[in-house]
């Protein structure tokens, strides 16, 4: 095995996986719950970038069903959001798995 070509390869790969880190930041999810009185939309990142709450669904006498719905839709925004980032990792890494702690 060529080590040099190993390290070329390694480094090709570190540079894709920077510039689709940067393309996954403007990439957006939109999750909707409670039947669309709450939208959230999150990067591939895994930044929540806007939270949309009909005004019909606020209730002061039910707060805590409100808070419900905000945190189920910011979980749902998140979880597609990295599901979005792993696939589009899978494809730069050839599904080869990465150490801990460089995942996504």
């Amino acid at each position: 095995m060529n080590i040099a070509k190993m390290m070329k390869q390694a480094q090709q790969m570190q540079q894709k996986m920077q510039s689709l880190q940067a393309e996954l930041a403007e990439k957006v999810v939109e999750t909707s719950v409670g039947g669309g009185k709450v939208t959230v939309k999150a990067n591939g990142a895994g930044d929540v970038l806007e939270i949309h709450i009909d005004p019909a669904v606020v209730d002061p006498e039910d707060v805590e069903m409100l808070e419900d719905l905000v945190l189920s839709g910011v979980k749902q925004a998140i979880e597609q959001g990295k599901a979005m980032a792993s696939e589009e990792m899978q494809k730069v890494t050839g599904g080869m798995g990465l150490p801990p702690g460089l995942g996504f």
